[in-house]
């Protein structure tokens, strides 16, 4: 990959130097394959997950044909992205509270016809999105802070802690996102979200807490979990 995306031996050696000093791939060369997706990424912006392509083929399941959709912790936005791309006629609305996150996915979302927001999960979003998101995907931070050492160097020191930490037990973005999601989502909306196997169940009881329907999917190969809950239609 360094290879193909230098353009001479001077820019080789320096790629090879910051990915040497630990800095992720995906920033060294500037972007990420996501779901058959180049998905451009910039220097201390989250970089997309593998496994988090699990959570996004449901997404697009469950996505009818012109399905208002939001991306909320967008990140480089390349969930946004791939509902743009799959699901025809979507109309997407992405947001995100980092600055440089937002940058990055407005390139990524804004040409393929979606929208991108900055700031606190729901906050920026137009008012009347309110009862009318059929999907809604929120790659919410899940890490437990206690656990934040625990990460390969280039996720801790390299990404912007906001976008790992999820509090003390890991759930507190989450419980934020569930306790507005029944608002926002329209009659039968699915909230989707990441988490891990060992939380999975307690992060089903805080959906479940605010009215929501829940279940959990998992594929071993990707090492994924993912919540899926719905409002009741």
């Amino acid at each position: 990959m360094l290879l193909a995306a230098a353009e001479g031996p001077a820019e080789l050696d320096l790629m090879v130097e910051r990915r040497a000093s630990g800095l992720p791939l995906e920033h060294v060369v500037g972007w990420a394959e996501f779901a058959g997706l180049r998905v451009e990424v910039d220097g201390g912006v989250f970089v997309p997950r593998r496994r988090t392509e699990f959570l996004i083929e449901h997404a697009v399941d469950l996505a009818r044909p012109g399905a208002v959709c939001v991306d909320l912790c967008c990140g480089s936005g390349a969930a946004g992205a791939v509902l743009l791309d799959r699901v025809e006629g979507a109309e997407v609305h992405a947001s995100d509270i980092e600055p440089a996150a937002v940058r990055c996915a407005r390139r990524n979302v804004e040409p393929r016809g979606g929208r991108v927001y900055e700031g606190d999960l729901f906050a920026p979003l137009p008012a009347e999105l309110r009862g009318r998101v059929e999907v809604l995907v929120a790659n919410v931070p899940y890490v437990p802070t206690g656990d934040i050492g625990l990460l390969p160097p280039e996720a801790r020191d390299h990404e912007p802690l906001v976008t790992l930490d999820g509090g003390p037990d890991g759930l507190d973005v989450l419980r934020r996102v569930a306790a507005e999601a029944p608002e926002w989502l329209a009659p039968g909306g699915r909230l989707l979200v990441e988490t891990s196997e060992r939380q999975a169940q307690r992060a089903a009881d805080v959906v479940t807490a605010s009215g929501l329907e829940a279940r959990v999917l998992s594929c071993e190969e990707r090492y994924a979990t993912v919540l899926v809950a719905t409002l009741a239609g």
